[in-house]
């Protein structure tokens, strides 16, 4: 039998061994095609390795850098991501312990619309959101992260909701029996025990923010701001005509932080959901 179960594991390791190459393939040839000369990625030379003609070393890089504004939208990308994560955890934690510690039917109703609002596709909303954005002001980078808390509370409350209801409410009374006051307790204690949760949440919702294009699309001004995957779709060269190395090598500088956090944090993201889902 441990024989047969053996035999089995090593076939889906070498099946999902398959399917990670095919995944990993079109970021492989993003980066080979970075490296390259212009005439060499519109040709049927796209799908081969570098050769010492169509090699263009790191000029694609330094063309990408310096041109359509790419350190600008690195930084408006950023500062979204950073902003809206820090909403997202710091409101969604928050919201989260009171609705599992006052249970009421309230708070329950409250719980219910955070879940739905995960299946509510975004096209249903996004014409209705993009007026209203336009109505409030909320069509800059600066107070972005209001519509992307909204977005994001739904998936961040889940967890963290799942992985409160696992905590014994002694440790708080405790903490309040003690004299601390309920944000006291909150920073205290709740926060120190969320914090396998919050990574999670963390880089899942900075995966989703960073990489989003249609909402930054159709909130933000486009002649006046633009995020790298605004950037992307709109990278042109000169005389309006696009520069596929360039634009190559836009693409990897726009996926490598991300891919950096998330390699760093995948153990957590693992532990995390596993802690807010078991028992949620």
């Amino acid at each position: 039998m441990k024989e047969k179960t053996r035999r089995i594991n090593r076939l889906w390791s070498v099946v999902m061994f398959f399917v990670s190459v095919l995944y990993m393939y079109p970021i492989f040839m993003v980066l080979m095609n970075s490296l390259k000369v212009e005439s060499a990625i519109s040709t049927s030379t796209a799908f081969e390795l570098p050769t010492a003609e169509t090699f263009a070393g790191f000029a694609n890089y330094e063309n990408a850098i310096n041109a359509q504004g790419f350190l600008s939208s690195f930084f408006y990308t950023a500062f979204i991501t950073i902003t809206s994560v820090l909403a997202i955890l710091f409101f969604c934690s928050m919201f989260a312990w009171y609705i599992t510690r006052v249970e009421t039917k309230v708070t329950k109703a409250l719980y219910l619309l955070c879940a739905f609002s995960m299946v509510v596709p975004f096209q249903m909303v996004m014409f209705t959101l993009s007026s209203m954005a336009d109505t409030l002001n909320l069509d800059t980078p600066w107070v972005l992260w209001v519509i992307y808390l909204g977005f994001g509370a739904g998936l961040a409350v889940f967890m963290f909701c799942g992985f409160m209801r696992s905590v014994p409410v002694d440790i708080e009374e405790a903490s309040m029996i003690d004299g601390s006051s309920p944000l006291q307790t909150y920073f205290h204690i709740v926060i120190p025990l969320l914090r396998p949760t919050m990574v999670s949440v963390a880089i899942l919702e900075a995966m989703w923010i960073w990489n989003d294009y249609l909402l930054p699309t159709l909130i933000l001004d486009i002649n006046k701001y633009r995020t790298i995957s605004m950037l992307i779709q709109f990278f042109r060269g000169s005389y309006g005509r696009v520069e596929m190395g360039p634009m190559m090598a836009c693409i990897m500088l726009a996926i490598l932080p991300i891919i950096i956090v998330y390699l760093v944090g995948q153990k957590h993201i693992i532990k995390g959901v596993v802690a807010g889902a078991v028992k949620g």
